[in-house]
């Protein structure tokens, strides 16, 4: 079965093309080697990949030439206790240190706004 099939098929990306694309850029690796989408995947290999920010290490158990319910998807696979640890980190971390910008709530400045912040720049002390 052919590597962005299974990916696809496991639930790993929504769209096939979308997995062709994440294989190209060479973020996929079968058995620690660089993989083409074409590759055929086999019970019991080793695939290493990034979803999202994530980086995530599975062996393929089955295959299934379609994409299933999501219950079914996980049965296709085993993710590795490294993997699941380092998620864990990830997930701990992205929880630690949010987004700078998730913390803006009323987004762009208002005119009034604006003529606030520039009337402040123009009396703050400067080097010149």
């Amino acid at each position: 079965m052919r590597l962005d099939k299974w990916l696809w098929a496991a639930r790993f990306y929504k769209t096939r093309s979308i997995a062709v694309e994440e294989i190209g850029k060479g973020r996929v690796t079968v058995n620690g080697q660089a993989a083409k989408a074409s590759r055929d995947v086999r019970a019991g290999d080793l695939v290493r990949f990034r979803q999202g920010q994530v980086d995530r290490e599975v062996q393929v158990v089955e295959l299934s030439p379609t994409r299933g319910p999501a219950p079914v998807a996980q049965t296709l696979y085993n993710e590795t206790p490294e993997s699941i640890a380092a998620r864990e980190r990830a997930a701990e971390a992205r929880r630690l240190a949010p987004e700078p910008a998730s913390t803006i709530e009323q987004g762009r400045p208002t005119k009034q706004d604006r003529r606030r912040l520039a009337e402040w720049d123009r009396w703050s002390a400067s080097i010149d």
